[in-house]
C-alpha cells in the first residue's frame, strides 16, 4: 500500500467513526475529495453542501452539482450573502476571514437543521504554508473538521486521491471566489462581482484555461497563464476583449504582461491603488 493510499484509508476509517458529516462543498478538488471520502465512509449519512452567494460564479455552482452527482453524495444548496456584512464589503486584509466565517456559519446552521454535528472543510496539509490565508483562522474558530489536514494529505496527494475516485476535477486549478478579483481596500459591490463574472465567462468561452480578470474600480486587468499570453496578444482577441468587457461594464481593458499569478491583489502583493506601471503594461483602449 502506498503512502497516499494509506492516508486515504485512514481518512475513510476516521470518518466512518462519525454518525454523520456535512461537507462544505465548493466542487473544487479539495472539497470533492473530502465528499468522496465521506460518501465512502458514511453513505447516506454524508451530505455535501454548497453555499450560493454573489461571490460564487454560476459556472462553479453548476460544476459543484455535477461533481456531487459523480460522487453519488447527497447535495444540498443553501443561500446567503456576504454583501450583508459591512466588514466584508469594506474589503480590508481580513475579507477572506469574514467570508469564510459567514460561509462556514451557514454550513453549521444547515448541519444543525439536518441533525448533523460535524462540518468538514477541504483545508489540506499544504494550505497553512501558502502565504496570506486569513480564512484558515475562521476554520479554527468555528471548529470545522479538516480530514485532509488531519491526515497530512498535501495538495498533490489530494489530486492523486481524486484520480483514485475518478473525479473529473482531479486536475482542476484552484478557484478563488469572485471577490478575490477586487484589490484590497476597494469596496466589494454586486456590480463589480457581476462584471467580473461576465468577463471571466467570456475568457472561458474563448478557450483560456488559466486566467483572472481583476477589477480596479472599472479598469479590467486581464491575467492569463504564460502559455496563453501569445493568444491574448492577438489583435483579434484584443478587439473582442475591448468590445465585450466594455459591454460588461468596464471603462478600460488592460492585459497584464506579468501573466496569471494567485493573490496579485492581496495585501502581501498590492495596495488598493496600484501604480500605473503595474497595471497598464498593455491597454486595450476603449
Amino acid at each position: 500500500m502506498t503512502t497516499v493510499e494509506a492516508k486515504r484509508v485512514a481518512a475513510v476509517e476516521d470518518l466512518r467513526e462519525r454518525d454523520g458529516v456535512l461537507v462544505a462543498f465548493s466542487g473544487g478538488v479539495d472539497s470533492a475529495v473530502v465528499a468522496a471520502l465521506a460518501e465512502e465512509a458514511l453513505g447516506d449519512d454524508a451530505v455535501a453542501c454548497t453555499a450560493k452567494s454573489e461571490t460564487l460564479p454560476e459556472a462553479e455552482l453548476e460544476d459543484a452539482t455535477r461533481v456531487a452527482e459523480e460522487i453519488g453524495v447527497r447535495h444540498e444548496i443553501v443561500s446567503f450573502s456576504e454583501l450583508d456584512s459591512e466588514a466584508f464589503v469594506e474589503n480590508d486584509g481580513e475579507r477572506c476571514y469574514h467570508c469564510r466565517s459567514m460561509r462556514l456559519g451557514r454550513m453549521f446552521d444547515t448541519a444543525r437543521e439536518l441533525g448533523i454535528d460535524i462540518v468538514c472543510d477541504g483545508t489540506n496539509a499544504s494550505d497553512p504554508g501558502e502565504g496570506h490565508r486569513p480564512g484558515l483562522r475562521a476554520v479554527e474558530e468555528l471548529n470545522a473538521y479538516s480530514p485532509l489536514l488531519e491526515h497530512d494529505i498535501t495538495k498533490e496527494e489530494v489530486r492523486e486521491i481524486a484520480r483514485h475516485y475518478d473525479l473529473s476535477v482531479a486536475d482542476k486549478p484552484s478557484m478563488a471566489c469572485l471577490s478575490s478579483r477586487i484589490p484590497t481596500g476597494l469596496e466589494v459591490t454586486e456590480e463589480k462581482l457581476s462584471r467580473v463574472e461576465k468577463a471571466e465567462t467570456l475568457l472561458r468561452t474563448w478557450g483560456f484555461e488559466q486566467f483572472r480578470v481583476r477589477d480596479h474600480d472599472g479598469l479590467a486587468r486581464i491575467e492569463v497563464g504564460e502559455s496563453e499570453l501569445e493568444q491574448a496578444l492577438d489583435p483579434d482577441f484584443a478587439a473582442a476583449a475591448r468590445e465585450h468587457l466594455t459591454d460588461a461594464g468596464f471603462d478600460h481593458v488592460t492585459l497584464d504582461l506579468a501573466g496569471y499569478r494567485t493573490g496579485s491583489v492581496s495585501p502581501a502583493n498590492e495596495t488598493a491603488a496600484p501604480e500605473e506601471s503595474d497595471v497598464l503594461d498593455t491597454e486595450y483602449p476603449t
